[in-house]
């Protein structure tokens, strides 16, 4: 595309070059960009794009976007320079790649917990009735065979209409997104235009970005007061009956609104939920009839995900006879509530609760299907938010019997630090119920070799994360593959004391 054509619609620029330069490529990060690219210098809140820009250039930019006047360019790079670019990103964004939500029949999923299961489940019934789906979100990229990590929940611009096209172009006709705060506040999800979005619940978290609990809720809401300004009658928002927030998100959207839940009136309920094992049996009173679902997944919590992913996949047309099916083969997501294998005696349980909520839910279905002791292996993230430490700390005593406290991605703190600040929350716990245990893999060992038979082990906290981040390196670790291979150690060791006597 050329310059002038991808910049023609920026009322406030300044070009110094030639405008008909070709532009191949749009990057932000001065490592990845290739010859013929536009690197858009961004501030971010730990570097700044401009220092980079002799990096670009030599990696092969031909056109630098930022907000001041840079050092002189070697001759054949065009400067240019906006107000703010990280406005400007996602417009040239969309422009590049074509537009590509426009191409496409968009669902969004925005929530404090849940997001990640139920744009699952919307994937999952979207391809079961044969409709192919792209999904973007935390776990990864997907359409069809093809899938890419992600790094975020919600990726930047650039990568976000990356991806939207490349569903697009693999014949893609639906696209699940996950829709995190930090991505409203930043403007990942500036100009896509979404079909439907849906909100699954508000609860603490992510306050080191968003500060209090008022500013979390209205960073939400960008998502939907963009949606339907133009009234459009086919854009919906789906929300949850249940949680005191969706009131004052419906009081801020032009679209129609179409509600969830459990306790008092919704559109769609579920009623007769029974929590039977693993496995969850509930009615579904929806416009569309009734519906009796017998999920693989347990908790209440997948009840308000299931009939989340219902309501979005019945207003698409789909009959409520094949969502039903559909959700009933939904065998779950890698890191939310996930078995690992450890013989007979007991259970492990990997879930990804990282936040109070989160957490409250696990260990509650936990203690729901544990008839023997339950032990939780847990710690919170350094350089994130403070405030939930304490909280956490105390919801883990409520619920377990005894509870390993550990490290958890503490980047550049210090595992005892971050443990004391969680202290408070232990104001009530009797001594004897909990340990620190700085190393996490000892920690789990620890927990693994205490229990017994009925008892079941809860490791939460990174749930399908393989990453583990200190101050220097990341290493290598899944609380999956660690619990495994400290529970077949303790059967192996079983089985030589048995055979001893």
């Amino acid at each position: 595309m050329k310059l002038h054509t991808l910049i023609h619609f920026l009322v406030l620029k300044r070009v110094d070059g030639d405008e008909h330069t070709e532009i191949t490529n749009i990057e932000i990060d001065s490592r990845r960009v290739t010859p013929g690219s536009l690197f858009v210098c961004l501030s971010g809140y730990r570097t700044d794009g401009h220092e980079f820009v002799a990096e670009a250039v030599n990696n092969g930019a031909v056109a630098i976007m930022s907000e001041k006047k840079l050092p002189a360019l070697p001759s054949g790079v065009v400067s240019v320079i906006v107000p703010d670019t990280k406005r400007v990103l996602p417009m040239l964004a969309h422009a590049f790649f074509g537009l590509p939500s426009q191409k496409l029949r968009l669902i969004g999923i925005t929530g404090t917990n849940g997001k990640t299961t139920t744009a699952h489940m919307i994937e999952h019934i979207m391809d079961k009735t044969g409709h192919k789906t792209g999904l973007i979100g935390t776990l990864h990229m997907k359409i069809g065979n093809y899938r890419e990590k992600t790094q975020n929940t919600t990726p930047d611009a650039l990568k976000l209409q990356r991806y939207l096209k490349r569903i697009a172009d693999e014949g893609g006709e639906y696209a699940v997104l996950e829709v995190s705060s930090h991505g409203l506040e930043m403007g990942r999800v500036t100009g896509c235009r979404f079909q439907t979005v849906v909100f699954t619940n508000l609860s603490h978290d992510h306050l080191d970005f968003h500060h209090n609990m008022e500013s979390y809720r209205n960073s939400k809401e960008l998502l939907f007061t963009r949606l339907g300004n133009g009234l459009d009658p086919a854009q919906i928002a789906v929300l949850n009956a249940d949680d005191e927030a969706s009131q004052y998100y419906a009081n801020r959207t032009a679209v129609q609104i179409i509600t969830y839940g459990i306790h008092g009136h919704s559109d769609i309920k579920a009623t007769d939920i029974r929590l039977q094992g693993t496995e969850t049996r509930f009615r579904a009173v929806t416009p569309w009839g009734k519906a009796d679902l017998q999920l693989k997944v347990p908790g209440l919590y997948n009840v308000y995900n299931a009939l989340a992913a219902l309501t979005a996949c019945a207003l698409e047309g789909l009959p409520l006879q094949a969502v039903k099916d559909a959700l009933e083969t939904f065998e779950g997501v890698d890191g939310r509530f996930q078995e690992v294998s450890a013989g007979k005696e007991f259970k492990i349980t990997v879930d990804y609760a990282h936040n109070p909520g989160g957490l409250t839910a696990a260990l509650q279905t936990a203690r729901q299907l544990t008839a023997g002791k339950m032990i939780c292996v847990m710690g919170c993230r350094g350089e994130r938010d403070r405030l939930k430490r304490p909280l956490m700390a105390n919801i883990a005593t409520a619920f377990a019997d005894f509870v390993f406290f550990t490290s958890d991605n503490p980047s550049s703190e210090h595992p005892a630090d971050i443990f004391e600040e969680m202290k408070p929350g232990l104001a009530s716990a009797q001594p004897s119920s909990w340990e620190f245990v700085i190393d996490r893999r000892e920690a789990i060992h620890k927990a693994i070799q205490m229990a017994g038979r009925e008892d079941r082990v809860v490791i939460t906290g990174r749930g399908h994360e393989t990453g583990f981040v200190t101050a220097d390196q990341v290493d290598l670790f899944s609380d999956a593959d660690i619990a495994k291979a400290c529970a077949e150690q303790h059967n192996k060791e079983n089985v030589h004391m048995i055979s001893d006597i």
